[in-house]
């Protein structure tokens, strides 16, 4: 995906040929379960073609975030390759590359709780995201069909609807198997084994280590680690997907119907008592053999339009509908674009809150009772009326914008000299028909039921 030249980096060597031979692959006999495996080799060439790095540093670029802890943004990026690209490039070709410890960010989880992530260097980035590029396609062709999470061409929604085919078959039952803590407790050395299955070049598989153990610094102090794989970083999804994919192949050894999203997953079943027996079975495995830890509090053997996945309920004939926990979110972050204190002007309020809606909508379109909709809209309308009102402050200006909008004169000082609140004086009946839907359209603000007709006729 090579864009304008430009802003590409050059690091030498040709688009067609990069700078040096191309990986090959050599076979490998893994006595342990007497089956050949193919190992691929001289990957670290193939990292340091130059249209391989153009495009990691396109994507880093675009992908935007703050910097690490060296302070470097990706405004400074492109000079910094430039002066930096033959240190670069032969640190790692020879395996000595050294990234730096992550900065660590913690922000809270939607259901409460808090996420650690780690951001690395934007240098460390670009070198991620080239690895990724080439050791991908290696692993991404072996993973599940049922594994969704962060894969080319696969979605939330796909995720979604094979869990709707399972549901509509009659497997109503769901194991909602919760990870703790995930990403801070993948084992390296389970990890890197199952790395080593399917990469032969020894300094690939030395740098990807040497990303796990960097270190992750907080309050100017780092902290080495000795299991993790920090959120934030490019390698870390894949790094996921490939430690999880044994537990896809076990589920699917044994026959069962499931969905995976990153460390999301559900099977489901057709009865509480065999969803009772997959839970003791999957828990053993993932504790012995993968020595991850399942959250029993959060996870649990229930119907599944009791269980919320990736946003949405499942009911037990298949619909889908936006579980009760995402309409919270979306109604709190709402609150936060309406929040009068914020000190938008009311245009810039409609531009925010439209960009979050559109997003919204188009996440939320596989939703097959509408009303839902219907209903938001009427409740951010009333939001907006509220934010107008209090806005102007006084009675006075308010019976004048009133006025402006073809009230009476009379019933528009009767308003602004109301004694009611103005969460209460923007329901009443007069604040409806100034401030109509008509008027919200002339204002651009997005309605979400439209929004949803049109998604579903293109």
């Amino acid at each position: 995906m090579m864009e304008d030249q430009a802003d590409a980096i050059c690091y030498g060597g040709t688009s067609e040929g990069g700078t040096g031979p191309g990986p090959y692959v050599k076979q490998q006999t893994d006595t342990a379960k007497s089956e050949t495996c193919v190992l691929a080799m001289n990957l670290m060439e193939k990292v340091c073609e130059s249209i391989n790095l153009n495009r990691a540093y396109k994507r880093v670029k675009a992908n935007k975030g703050s910097p690490g802890i060296d302070g470097l943004t990706l405004e400074d990026l492109r000079d910094y390759l430039r002066q930096h690209k033959e240190q670069l490039i032969e640190s790692l070709l020879n395996g000595t590359y050294k990234p730096q410890p992550v900065k660590k960010v913690v922000i809270p989880k939607p259901g409460g709780g808090e996420r650690q992530l780690g951001i690395p260097t934007v240098v460390d980035r670009v070198v991620q995201q080239a690895i990724l590029q080439v050791i991908e396609p290696i692993f991404d062709k072996g993973f599940s069909e049922s594994n969704f999470g962060f894969r080319l061409g696969r979605s939330t929604h796909d995720a979604l609807k094979q869990a709707k085919k399972h549901v509509e078959a009659g497997h109503i039952w769901v194991v909602d198997m919760d990870l703790e803590k995930f990403f801070d407790r993948v084992n390296h050395d389970i990890l890197m084994s199952r790395l080593a299955r399917r990469i032969g070049d020894k300094r690939m598989l030395k740098i990807i280590r040497s990303f796990l153990t960097s270190g992750i610094m907080q309050n100017g102090v780092v902290m080495r680690r000795h299991e993790g794989t920090p959120q934030g970083g490019p390698l870390s999804p894949l790094l996921s997907n490939i430690l999880l994919d044994e537990l896809d192949k076990e589920l699917e050894r044994r026959g069962h119907k499931f969905c995976r999203y990153a460390d999301d997953q559900n099977v489901y079943v057709r009865s509480k008592r065999a969803g009772e027996r997959v839970y003791r079975s999957i828990k053993q495995f993932l504790e012995r053999k993968l020595k991850l830890k399942v959250n029993e509090e959060k996870s649990a053997i229930a119907l599944v339009q009791e269980r919320k996945f990736l946003g949405y309920r499942i009911l037990c004939d298949g619909r889908l509908i936006i579980s009760p926990e995402s309409i919270k979110r979306a109604k709190d972050k709402i609150r936060q674009l309406t929040c009068r204190t914020r000190g938008r002007s009311f245009d810039q309020v409609i531009m925010e809150l439209n960009a979050y809606l559109r997003g919204w909508v188009n996440y939320f379109q596989m939703v097959e009772a509408k009303s839902i909709f219907r209903a938001i809209d009427s409740w951010i309308r009333r939001k907006l009326r509220c934010y107008k009102l209090r806005q102007k402050k006084r009675g006075t200006s308010i019976a004048r914008l009133l006025i402006s909008l073809g009230m009476l004169e009379k019933e528009s000082r009767q308003i602004g000299s109301s004694g009611k609140g103005w969460w209460r004086l923007s329901r009443v009946r007069p604040v409806h028909r100034a401030l109509n839907n008509k008027w919200f359209e002339n204002q651009g603000l997005i309605n979400l039921e439209r929004k949803m007709a049109t998604l579903l006729t293109t």
